[in-house]
């Protein structure tokens, strides 16, 4: 009874929600760039970028910068930015639809909107500020110039970045809208692919091991020499990109779908991005490359049909052969198809044929399963596991004609040590902690600290004490995984016998690159949070910003900034003690003053930059 009473307003509730996604109505917004003529593309929305997806359209703008961008509909400015990194300078219209459209790496604002932001600039004293008119300040018209093209930001050449967000501030895909300006009758194109088991019992080609496959092609045809022997549940991944007309640059596609003969099974189909966990495609890819066809456990994502954990998984009963279908096919409808044949095998211990798990590898791990590889003595084959104070012997799960493999699934216990015989393993695995559970591991010399919303899954801590680069390193886990959100660690620092007030955490990569994380030093420990998993180590950078001036005249201040190690963090400038708005361009180290007004520079100038470690560069002259 109490529940009929909700049913209108859930459905009221339903109308509503779907309308932030469905609204779209052809013909609403005019191309922001070179509007009538044909454009062509960089990138394109679902497009798999470092940790997350690209949200909307890389308009290419010539190859240079002060290219017209035009307002793609009536609306007002909402929102806008200047930064020195991501969208760089970026504007945001609010629409009456109550959608918005974004436009970012801008080289510059026209005259009424360059002028607002400046004005604020000076007033709050910031050169990275970002401001939200009221809605009447800067109204605009469909077809007003707004601003320039430009390259600033993390882009790697001029262009525009273009999105459009429906009233929840989700990204929609703008070639839903129907442009004219972009023209695409190419279907997408599979590079390579690869299988990989779901589950504990899972196998391809005997062995519990992820394995790529090269792909040949006929046409718009893709498939792979000789047939996948399966046993129990095994995941599809793929790597392709898709192409428009006239373009050699690859792009994204939203939809992957899975067909059993003439039964659809499985879709992907990427035409709305939530920001709030966009992250997740560390998730839903393998090494930010392949597009899993599955869904993997724990992932927030609701673009997948069916939603239940492992959906997408193949599935072949021993003798029984699969013909499975995957189809591919972008926002203008152009398909291709990838042809696999699905072998079902019963589990076999016996391989009779090389085993290849785990590489050269004597322990791995695939999220709850414990990989370990032993050769094969001469007499013997059990391995006795040292786990919650009892020994368990286990059998090989398979052995080939070189080494023998044992799977053990952490969700039983995590093992001290594992006997296999001839050696003796010790894993490095501390504890599980279970998805969306916050949770503080404390070992006497380091506490790593989870909030729930932290890790993307249920976690298996890895901890171990290492040497990098001749320093004393934490490591963590591998960087091939990944957090959510930041967690906090409190390392050991006890061995750092330098100036500690210069001394930080960097994450140390295996070229010896050193990436500041930060820290707090209290006592003989230093706290820092990171959204890393890797090697970590405390190194010290007490050089200051380096400042070369490049033009100091009384109408303009220019100077390169450098720095040795940890990065530039802030820079200040004054002339005659007055405030000077200083722009920077991270990519060409250089900064450049915007005055307020005409009048032009003259008395002390004093340009201060500052480091992440702390240290202060300044630079003094007088105009």
């Amino acid at each position: 009874m109490k529940l009929n009473r909700f049913l209108p307003s859930l459905s009221i509730l339903g109308i509503l929600l779907l309308g932030a996604f469905s609204n779209i109505e052809k013909g609403y917004y005019l191309f922001p760039v070179k509007p009538g003529h044909q454009n062509f593309l960089a990138g394109n929305m679902s497009e798999i970028r470092p940790n997350h997806f690209h949200s909307g359209l890389d308009i290419k703008t010539e190859g240079r910068e002060g290219l017209p961008i035009y307002a793609a509909a009536d609306g007002y400015v909402h929102r806008m930015k200047i930064s020195t990194h991501g969208y760089g300078n970026i504007i945001y219209l609010k629409h009456p639809n109550g959608q918005y459209t974004v436009y970012a790496h801008l080289r510059n604002f026209n005259n009424e909107i360059g002028s607002f932001i400046k004005k604020e600039a000076y007033k709050q004293q910031k050169n990275e500020i970002e401001v939200y008119p009221e809605p009447d300040e800067l109204p605009v018209k469909k077809g007003d110039i707004i601003a320039n093209g430009g390259n600033t930001g993390s882009s790697g050449g001029p262009h525009l970045h273009f999105e459009i967000r429906d009233s929840m501030d989700r990204a929609i895909d703008p070639l839903k809208f129907g442009f004219k300006e972009i023209v695409d009758r190419t279907p997408p194109t599979v590079q390579r692919i690869a299988i990989t088991p779901l589950e504990i019992d899972s196998r391809v080609n005997g062995n519990y091991q992820r394995t790529e496959y090269a792909v040949n092609f006929d046409g718009n045809r893709f498939y792979i020499n000789g047939e996948v022997n399966i046993s129990g549940k095994v995941g599809i991944e793929v790597l392709a990109y898709d192409k428009l007309d006239e373009m050699h640059n690859p792009n994204g596609f939203p939809i992957y779908q899975i067909y059993d003969g003439d039964e659809q099974i499985f879709e992907s189909n990427v035409d709305v991005i939530d920001f709030d966990i966009g992250r997740y495609l560390l998730v839903h890819t393998y090494g930010n490359r392949y597009t899993k066809l599955y869904k993997s456990h724990n992932n927030l994502f609701d673009f997948y049909q069916p939603s239940a954990p492992l959906s997408g998984g193949i599935i072949a009963s021993p003798g029984e052969k699969k013909n499975i279908v995957v189809k591919l096919q972008d926002t203008y409808q152009n398909q291709s198809r990838l042809e696999l044949v699905f072998n079902g095998e019963a589990l076999n211990p016996n391989l009779n044929r090389v085993n290849n798990t785990g590489g050269n590898q004597k322990i791995s791990y695939q999220r709850n399963v414990m990989v370990i590889n032993g050769d094969k003595p001469v007499t013997g084959n059990l391995a006795q596991v040292h786990v919650n104070g009892y020994v368990l012997e286990i059998p090989p799960s398979y052995e080939g004609t070189n080494k023998r493999t044992y799977l053990w699934d952490m969700e039983h216990g995590i093992p001290d040590s594992i006997n296999l015989c001839n050696e003796v393993i010790i894993p490095d695995v501390k504890v599980k902690i279970p998805f969306q559970e916050e949770h503080c591991f404390n070992d006497g010399n380091t506490t790593v600290t989870f909030a729930r919303n932290t890790h993307f899954d249920d976690l298996y801590l890895r901890l171990k004490n290492t040497i990098a680069g001749g320093d004393k390193a934490l490591t963590i886990n591998s960087p091939t995984e990944h957090l959510w959100n930041a967690m906090e660690v409190k390392m050991d620092g006890s061995h750092y016998q330098g100036d500690r007030s210069k001394a930080h955490v960097y994450l140390r990569y295996d070229n010896g690159w050193k990436s500041f994380q930060g820290g707090e030093w209290t006592g003989d420990h230093i706290y820092f949070k990171t959204r890393n998993f890797g090697t970590f180590v405390i190194a010290e950078d007490n050089t200051p910003p380096r400042i070369v001036p490049v033009r100091v005249t009384a109408s303009e201040l220019r100077f390169s900034i450098t720095d040795n190690l940890s990065g530039i963090d802030s820079f200040e400038a004054f002339v005659d003690g007055e405030w000077v708005w200083m722009r920077y361009e991270h990519k060409d180290y250089v900064i450049w003053s915007d005055r307020l007004g005409d009048k032009p520079f003259k008395g002390e100038i004093i340009l201060r930059v500052k480091d992440k470690a702390g240290n202060i560069g300044e630079y003094k002259s007088r105009i």
